[in-house]
């Protein structure tokens, strides 16, 4: 809320003048922001030559077809459209929501734009006779910027720039992944590494890669090298004494970890996993990262020789007719990991 100077009265932060005096409201400084994101840039190949063949309206309609093909694939993993331009595609990925896979939301976000554009080519080949073709680049690094819409105004500077270079040096159907991106990815992409490139406006030559293939499921963070786990321990024993806890009492314990994406929720997991795996049967879970649920909860009840009971079923079913009486909720995203 912003007090007004004059009469004192409260207003909202978007009010410009008071809601109660009409005086003019002081503007506040935008907080500044600063995060790391993945820059996915696509653009179409031979596009100058397609200008030449089609007429502007014909051209202008078949642009707008493939970006409108191309578009769901970027929401669809949580990315934000930053620019459409002439036959170009900017998506950026961990600006307005963060996950610890974004840089994997960005790789198979371009899988799905190729796929989206092979589809699109069956039409346009009716059509007007051509096939279009793509080439991406994705890179992650550093942005920063200020303002209440960072989707709108961020300066991505040498991460956005490497970004559209190596999509410059990609074939026609190419992704190129930049290392940073890569070293995010690697557990779940197959990718072949390129001689160092020389791009335009980079003093020293760029490590990159081309992706091959991309697996149906994995991480966002590679396991295999973890790191030695460096002030958690007072977390980590709290999940060790509700383990047992658990064991001492015979009773389920839940545990639910909570905080900013890539803090270590994950790697706490694993921690008390590891830790507990000689003595008790470790069964784990995963929500699907894209949106897509499953019923795991019901098949690890049933691995565990659990089942619920009548009076749990009654109470979901009533909770269950309540929901749907009662008004749309209001749901915040938040990032989790749980233990039970």
């Amino acid at each position: 809320m912003a007090a007004c100077e004059v009469c004192g009265v409260e207003n909202p932060e978007e009010a410009k003048f008071c809601l109660e005096c009409g005086a003019q409201l002081a503007a506040t400084a935008p907080e500044r922001f600063r995060r790391t994101v993945t820059i996915l840039f696509s653009d179409i190949v031979g596009s100058t030559a397609l200008g030449e063949r089609l007429d502007t309206e014909t051209l202008s309609r078949v642009m707008g077809e493939y970006f409108a093909a191309v578009k769901p694939a970027v929401e669809r993993h949580g990315g934000t459209l930053a620019k459409f331009i002439g036959d170009a595609v900017m998506a950026v990925f961990g600006l307005t929501r963060l996950h610890e896979d974004d840089a994997l939301r960005a790789v198979r976000a371009a899988v799905e734009m190729q796929r989206a554009l092979a589809e699109l080519n069956r039409e346009l080949e009716r059509r007007y006779g051509l096939m279009l073709s793509a080439r991406t680049g994705i890179n992650t690094g550093p942005v920063a910027g200020e303002g209440l819409t960072p989707d709108r105004n961020f300066v991505a500077g040498d991460t956005a720039n490497t970004a559209a270079r190596l999509q410059s040096s990609a074939g026609a159907g190419e992704i190129l992944l930049g290392e940073p991106t890569y070293r995010l990815v690697r557990a779940g992409v197959e990718a072949e590494l390129l001689p160092p490139l020389e791009l335009k406006g980079k003093l020293e030559a760029v490590t990159a890669y081309r992706l091959l293939a991309v697996a149906e499921s994995a991480e966002g963070v590679p396991r295999r090298l973890d790191a030695p786990l460096i002030g958690r321990e007072r977390e980590l024993e709290t999940l060790r004494q509700e383990f047992r806890r658990a064991v001492e009492e015979g009773r389920c314990r839940l545990v639910t970890l909570l905080g900013e994406a890539g803090v270590g929720k994950s790697r706490l997991v694993r921690e008390l996993a590891s830790a507990v795996r000689d003595e008790a049967t470790v069964l784990q879970g995963r929500a699907c990262r894209t949106g897509r649920g499953s019923r795991t909860g019901r098949s690890h009840r049933s691995c565990a020789g659990r089942r619920p009971s009548k009076t749990a079923t009654r109470r979901r079913r009533h909770s269950t007719r309540s929901r749907r009486c009662s008004a749309t909720p209001s749901w915040r995203s938040t990032s989790a990991g749980s233990w039970g």
